[in-house]
């Protein structure tokens, strides 16, 4: 799959789905939006802001016009799962769009939000359009269990704060699928395994864990990651889950042998394996902000 394409869900149960690589990063397969066809059209996630063109030929391709969304649902405010929701929400008029209560003051006035993600990633922040604000009276607020009414069927809202206090899941019984955000990880369809997400300033790694249990409940037949696209569920959450674990217990083992915060961010940035995945400079820059997001974890748990 390269940057642009518009594939159809055909995983398992799925029958109304398509995803499009939005190019985030300009990285292929690191960046998924998905359409769900439904009597309620939907989008699930927008992306970073950049590009969010690439979402609307998505939409075309599922044989829909913007004006015929009705939802936008995102799973979190970070911008890049929420950065495109301002310019959909224009560009779409007749949709609302969805999020969990916590994250939605950040689509009303995203300022604070902008800030803090040019802090977090550092220099990946060139990549990213400054978020256009969401009219609030456009907002439908979410909290755990609620239910979208897509028409011929719903999405269910699960709370997932081990990433972000502000994600939810998606379920999506009628499809057998679940919406993972970044709760299942960064999954990479070449290696068919997660890899970790853990950025600052508030992954946490006990709720992280709990969050991988809330999916494997679900018992759903698909994943539908964020970060990259439709998997059938099989191995893949047991294994993110030890990835992830055994990925805290080595930054708190550099930061002993280290004694020195940046030095353990280019201890591990300096020669990610996350480089020969997503290019030199996507997996330098997301390994360090993930080095951060454990360090500031840790330093909580101190």
């Amino acid at each position: 799959m390269v940057i642009g394409d518009v594939t159809r869900v055909t995983i398992g149960s799925c029958s109304d789905l398509y995803y499009v690589d939005t190019g985030m990063y300009d990285v292929p397969e690191y960046g998924s939006v998905y359409v769900v066809d439904a009597e309620r059209p939907t989008i699930v996630e927008t992306g970073i802001g950049t590009n969010y063109e690439r979402v609307l030929e998505a939409v075309d391709a599922a044989g829909l016009e913007p004006e015929d969304i009705e939802v936008i649902a995102v799973t979190h405010v970070h911008l890049d799962h929420a950065g495109g929701a301002g310019f959909l929400a224009e560009a779409c008029p007749n949709a609302t769009i969805v999020v969990h209560e916590i994250g939605a003051p950040h689509l009303v006035d995203p300022g604070r939000l902008w800030e803090g993600t040019r802090r977090a990633v550092g220099d990946q922040i060139v990549h990213y359009v400054e978020p256009e604000p969401v009219p609030g009276d456009r907002i439908r607020e979410l909290t755990d269990g609620d239910r979208i009414d897509l028409g011929d069927h719903d999405l269910i809202a699960h709370h997932a704060p081990g990433h972000a206090p502000h994600q939810v899941v998606y379920e999506d019984p009628a499809n057998d699928a679940v919406f993972t955000g970044d709760a299942a990880g960064l999954y990479v369809p070449e290696r068919d395994r997660a890899e970790p997400t853990s950025p600052p300033p508030d992954f946490d790694l006990e709720a992280a864990l709990r969050d991988i249990e809330t999916i494997q409940s679900l018992g759903r037949e698909t994943l539908l990651y964020s970060h990259f696209g439709p998997t059938r569920r099989t191995h893949q959450l047991e294994g993110y889950g030890r990835r992830l674990s055994d990925w805290v217990q080595a930054v708190a083992a550099a930061r002993n042998e280290f004694g020195d915060d940046e030095a353990v961010i280019e201890h591990f940035a300096g020669e990610t394996a996350a480089s020969e995945i997503w290019g030199p400079d996507k997996g330098r820059g997301e390994t360090a902000m993930n080095v951060r997001g454990v360090l500031t974890y840790l330093d909580r748990a101190d």
